[in-house]
């Protein structure tokens, strides 16, 4: 019996459902959205080994997730285009929106306190050329090199008790970090805001802000 036009298309888009089935396929597309990366690279990072990591790269590559380009004896892989980066986010909001559990470790990682509203991306920017706003990139410092929205102060959550000491009291500030699966920035507005001051999240994160076309600097050298 032949397959139908209808499910053999149903196949092939249950194909890249499966490959967002697993946290460390999420992981490393959260990863690869900062930049190309190895495979060497996204192991360390996500904590997978390379053999695992290997794999589960192959699956987001059959579900054309990902690509890849050879440099030398070393694979470089990257997202295939935005479209999987907006992916990546749509998953998360239909999970806010329905899953009670998701709100309870949203919630919880704001000190069980109601987050404040995240700062919509082309706010940031008016206020950026403003100059009224403090922007606070909590991703490590080698994300941040590679590409930091300009002007951004950089300090992991380890390190913002030495932040707050430059900070303005007085000034806002957004707080942001890898995109649409990242806890550092919901962490770093709870931790500023027991602080005494008024700080909120970015909508999105630096892949959101690069693919909208706007500016990013790097640090090189």
């Amino acid at each position: 019996m032949s397959t139908s036009p209808k499910t053999a298309l149903l196949e092939e888009y249950a194909l890249v459902a499966r490959a967002l089935s697993a946290p460390a396929r999420l992981m490393l597309l959260e990863q690869l959205a900062q930049g190309e990366r190895g495979v060497e690279a996204l192991a360390e990072k996500t904590g997978l080994t390379i053999a695992n990591c290997s794999q589960h790269l192959q699956q987001l590559r059959r579900a054309a997730l990902v690509t890849s380009r050879r440099d030398g004896k070393a694979v470089i892989y990257r997202l295939t285009d935005a479209k999987t980066l907006s992916l990546m986010d749509l998953l998360r909001m239909v999970a806010e929106r329905n899953l009670v559990q998701v709100e309870r470790i949203l919630r919880g990682l704001s000190g069980d306190e109601d987050a404040p509203e995240p700062v919509r991306r082309q706010d940031l920017a008016a206020r950026l050329a403003e100059g009224s706003v403090t922007v606070l990139d909590v991703r490590p410092a080698d994300e941040f090199a590679a590409g930091h929205i300009p002007g951004a102060l950089n300090a992991t959550l380890a390190e913002l008790d030495r932040i707050v000491a430059v900070l303005d009291p007085d000034a806002e500030i957004v707080a942001y970090c890898r995109g649409p699966y990242c806890i550092y920035a919901y962490q770093a507005v709870a931790a500023l805001r027991g602080h005494g001051f008024n700080a909120r999240r970015l909508e999105g994160g630096l892949p959101e802000w690069r693919e909208d076309g706007r500016e990013v600097q790097t640090i090189t050298g």
